[in-house]
């Protein structure tokens, strides 16, 4: 029987953690949801000697910069199949261009993402490069529904997403399908704006969209304006022929409306 070692059971890793218990795998993760404490060196090691494989879903620290993960563990890795969920964020501002796997990393605000994403290529892993994630209770229809939804009036704006569901499938499928390490971007075929994905959220609750405003009007958090700072598209084409994987959800509008119908 598989047994996956996880790094980090959070919001993400905990769907994948489902979907491999439900196909028989066996599962040990740190994190809240976990039942091996990161800081436990002991328990950790026993559980990488039993793991085939393994995943990581944990950020670089926002300090440091360094991988906590790849640097207090991985010296420790058994042989084995590596997996890490990294960010599109290494892509930085592409003016809102296409990129794929084959474009230059490392110019973005997320340097230490960058720099977490090359180190983990160097071992071998299989990079799932994510862009904005959303799916059930971490959705546009949420944020409609509880008046935090708003709309940035920034002309040509536009990023990809996925659903969580698809992030699922498209680790699953390298598992399934022997993929060679590298990367794989897995989002959506419709990179769209921030404001055309609120503007579906609401004409599905039958709402009125939030007005337009700038960003100061908005009162974005540093963070959240940073996201305004990178502006592109992403390619999954790549995903879609090595691993042989298809969304489930290729548009936000096939997403927002499976959200909504199990609301």
């Amino acid at each position: 029987m598989p047994q996956m070692f996880i790094f980090g059971l959070g919001y993400t890793a905990k769907k994948c953690a489902d979907a491999l218990i439900a196909d028989g795998w066996r599962i040990s993760a740190t994190g809240s949801d976990g039942d091996v404490d990161f800081g436990d060196r002991n328990a950790v090691l026993a559980a990488l000697r039993n793991a085939s494989h393994v995943l990581s879903s944990v950020p670089p620290d926002r300090e440091s910069g360094l991988d906590p993960v790849r640097d207090t563990y991985g010296r420790d890795f058994p042989t084995a199949w590596y997996g890490y969920l990294s960010s599109t964020g290494v892509y930085g501002d592409a003016n809102g261009a296409w990129v794929d796997e084959a474009s230059p990393t490392g110019s973005g605000r997320r340097s230490a993402r960058s720099d977490a994403d090359a180190l983990w290529l160097k071992l071998q892993a299989r990079v799932f490069r994510l862009p904005g994630i959303y799916g059930p209770g971490r959705n546009a229809l949420d944020k409609v529904r509880d008046g935090s939804a708003h709309r940035i009036d920034m002309p040509g704006q536009v990023f990809s997403r996925i659903h969580v569901d698809d992030i699922v499938n498209g680790v699953v499928s390298a598992l399934e399908s022997g993929a060679p390490e590298g990367a794989y971007n897995l989002g959506d075929d419709l990179p769209a704006s921030h404001n055309a994905v609120t503007e579906e959220a609401c004409r599905l609750l039958g709402v009125a969209p939030p007005p337009l405003q700038t960003m100061d009007e908005a009162g974005l958090s540093p963070m959240a304006r940073g996201f305004y700072a990178e502006n592109r598209r992403v390619a999954n084409g790549k995903a879609k022929r090595v691993l042989g994987w298809q969304p489930r959800y290729p548009t936000y509008r096939e997403g927002l409306r499976a959200l909504m119908a199990r609301a």
